[in-house]
């Protein structure tokens, strides 16, 4: 179940959901300080299992993931409406256009203003092997 964080200025909280995967290292799934709202690096995950979905497959990869920070920011309090920044990490240049209309349109449909949250895309090496797309969030609540 989320941790709902107390309204208490300057205070961190820490953020927790069921309906995002647990982290698997030392740091939240999210945090909370005042205003803004921090959701770790997520991945294609089933929350219930942890298992990695999607083998190969960027565009299915990228929605669950983008379904995993909304869990979380739904924990603290906002939306992907509140989302200031997005930031996406891909493991291949090639599938940028997969990932970039899944996330499209994802956003599209969680940004009832039509005013996008800013983004930047980078490639990397992701920490799993299966994970195509990691993506995290900055939100103001």
């Amino acid at each position: 179940m989320a941790e709902q964080p107390q309204d208490a200025p300057g205070r961190k909280i820490r953020l927790s959901t069921d309906q995002a995967p647990a982290p698997a290292w030392n740091f939240s799934q999210g945090v909370r300080k005042g205003p803004l709202l921090q959701v770790s690096g997520q991945g294609p995950q089933d929350p219930a299992t942890g298992a990695y979905l999607y083998p190969g497959d960027v565009r299915e990869q990228t929605l669950r993931t983008l379904r995993n920070v909304r869990a979380i920011l739904n924990a603290g309090g906002a939306d992907v409406e509140d989302v200031l920044m997005f930031r996406v990490y891909l493991t291949r240049r090639a599938d940028f256009g997969a990932m970039n209309e899944a996330y499209g349109a994802f956003v599209a449909e969680h940004c009832p203003s039509g005013v996008l949250p800013c983004r930047t895309t980078v490639f990397v090496e992701l920490p799993h092997e299966a994970m195509l797309v990691e993506i995290d969030a900055l939100a103001a609540v």
